[in-house]
């Protein structure tokens, strides 16, 4: 205790300025070893950064899209506007219910159609236009060095250079006016007649009236305009009336010419008759394989063909080069004869039952009935419509009566022996494409452009079965079964449908002959005469041949260049086919 006592301050004083000058501050010394810790060493950078980011995220806004934050936002920074580019698609901070178009909310505007028209215009011809919900500041859109250039006028306004210039040239108009009119007065010898309207001084004085220059009189020579009207609507007239007219308004003479070598034999038997040894033995058809015969007598496309009914040692072909040809099969295979009656493309052809006469339907809207054998028009018929299709009554005691198929979409039906029409029948849509006899020519089916059937009873006007579904496509060509139970109509959806003939007409969806192209096309349709095969021409110049039973493509044959319109079994020979295409060729297979 003395020891302490005697520690005085100066002393504590000395040790700590100087503590190694003397021994007794050893104990002193041990004050001054570095400290020792026992807790862990810890890294505070993340604690560093998590303060750093606290401090931040007070001044940033927050995504609208989070869900979850992590600490209390101001109130500022919850309703700050959002920054940044947005996404097209989503939702643009508008709310549902006030949205009224995909890019917002718009609002209505009233603006009569006039004013909107004059911007619309404006804008388009000169790049400005009003902007009607803008401010008072900035009430236009657009090209603003256009807007100065042009002194903000519209389409609508004049410019005061032209207002200048249109009083000018009235101005010069009235002074000429002066000037006529005392040349006029000098002229006059009459004064009276210039107080008078129905004077030709009167009218060169009050030219301006709207009535100025014209006076009431005879007609002079007629313009060039005027006689072209003229001339088209006799043309018209002459057609309705049955007779034929040529483009320059002339009527064209109906001629023939035989190419044979005489049209009577030593027999004294006719050029048409058939021949004595033919038989038919078309029990048991097959598929043609090689080209035998080609007629190539026509200079444009070929439209049709049809065989002599019953024998076929005739073939008869309609073109487009407004001619008919009837072709030998059997003997020489030359052209027999010319049929020149039509002023332009013949479209259909139909021969009576006998094959003695024929009809010709042509795009020139006449109907001829022809002479096989001579080559003379008996009679011609005529709607003013052109005829798309023509059938005679396949009855014995019904030869005089014709079905004719036309664009105004109506079936006519004529009697040959007056030459007038005995029923209409109206109830398609679009133009009549084909007229087929079925039930023992009781009843007969249409086809037309507005994509349906229709079934009618001979000589009533009424449909008795309408066939439209939405599937449906036009039917152009239509053929009957030899059994008469099926008709095979080519779809222009590329397939062949197969219809039932009894009372309801179903369609048989177990039989659809497809593979082949028609899209566009009316390639006619038809069967071997025993039933077995099925076959038709596409797009394409092809022929082809289906199976009736399996439906399966049995050949095909590539026939024509470009389209093979017309393809026609032989009535007689088991294995013999004849086609015709758009190159102006009749092909014979066998």
């Amino acid at each position: 205790m003395d020891l302490i006592q005697d520690y005085s301050e100066e002393d504590r004083m000395d040790l700590v300025q100087n503590p190694s000058s003397s021994p007794e501050s050893s104990p002193i010394r041990a004050i001054s070893l570095p400290t020792k810790s026992s807790a862990p060493k810890v890294d505070d950078t993340m604690l560093s950064l998590t303060v750093a980011g606290s401090v931040r995220s007070l001044s940033d806004p927050i995504d609208p899209a989070q869900h979850l934050v992590s600490y209390n936002p101001t109130y500022e920074q919850l309703w700050a506007p959002i920054y940044g580019p947005a996404h097209p698609f989503a939702k643009d901070g508008i709310a549902q219910g006030m949205r009224n178009h995909k890019l917002g909310f718009v609002e209505n505007a009233a603006i009569e159609p006039f004013v909107f028209d004059e911007q619309y215009n404006t804008f388009h011809k000169y790049g400005y236009a009003a902007d009607p919900s803008a401010s008072a500041g900035n009430n236009y859109v657009g090209d603003m060095d256009a807007l100065q250039k042009n002194d903000a006028i519209s389409v609508y306004n004049i410019k005061q250079s032209d207002q200048k210039r249109r009083k000018l040239e009235k101005k010069k108009e009235a002074l000429d006016g002066e000037e006529n009119e005392g040349d006029q007065e000098d002229e006059v010898e009459h004064p009276e007649e210039v107080e008078n309207p129905a004077s030709d001084a009167w009218l060169m004085k009050n030219r301006k009236s709207p009535w100025a220059g014209k006076k009431e009189g005879l007609q002079g020579e007629l313009t060039e305009e005027q006689k072209k009207y003229a001339e088209e609507h006799a043309r018209k007239k002459a057609e309705e009336r049955g007779e034929k007219v040529d483009k320059s308004g002339e009527l064209v003479a109906d001629k023939s010419t035989f190419h044979g070598k005489e049209e009577r034999d030593y027999q004294g038997r006719s050029w048409i008759s058939p021949p004595k040894d033919v038989k038919a033995t078309n029990d048991h058809c097959y598929i043609p394989k090689r080209l035998v015969q080609t007629w190539s007598g026509h200079t444009k496309g070929v439209s049709a063909i049809r065989f002599f009914p019953k024998y076929g040692h005739l073939i008869l072909s309609a073109s487009m080069d407004t001619k008919i040809k009837i072709w030998d099969v059997f003997n020489s295979g030359k052209c027999m004869r010319t049929y020149m009656g039509h002023s332009k493309a013949v479209r259909d052809i139909c021969f009576s039952n006998d094959g003695t006469k024929f009809l010709s339907a042509g795009y020139d809207k006449n109907i001829k009935y022809w002479d096989t054998e001579t080559g003379k028009v008996i009679s011609t018929f005529s709607t003013g419509k052109i005829p798309y299709v023509v059938k005679l009554n396949p009855d014995e005691d019904k030869q005089n009566i014709l079905l004719a198929g036309m664009s105004d979409k109506k079936i006519v039906q004529w009697d040959m022996n007056t030459g007038q029409i005995t029923q209409e029948y109206d109830q398609h849509l679009g133009a009549v494409n084909t007229i087929t006899f079925v039930d023992n020519n009781r009843r007969f089916v249409t086809s037309s452009d507005d994509k349906s059937l229709r079934v009618w009873e001979f000589g009533i006007p009424v449909v008795i079965k309408y066939i439209s579904e939405p599937h449906m496509h036009s039917m152009p060509s239509i053929a009957v079964h030899p059994n008469t139970n099926w008709l095979a109509a080519q779809s222009l959806d590329n397939q062949i449908l197969i219809y039932s003939t009894r009372e309801r007409f179903q369609l048989n969806k177990k039989k659809r002959f497809a593979g082949h192209i028609v899209a566009g096309y009316a390639c006619q349709v038809n069967f071997s005469p025993d039933g077995r095969f099925v076959l038709s021409g596409d797009g394409e110049g092809r022929c082809w041949f289906w199976d009736w039973k399996s439906c399966k493509v049995f050949r095909t044959l590539k026939c024509h260049e470009g389209v093979c319109i017309g393809s026609e079994w032989h009535p007689l020979e088991q294995s013999k086919v004849a086609t015709c295409g758009w190159d102006g060729l009749i092909k014979y297979w066998d």
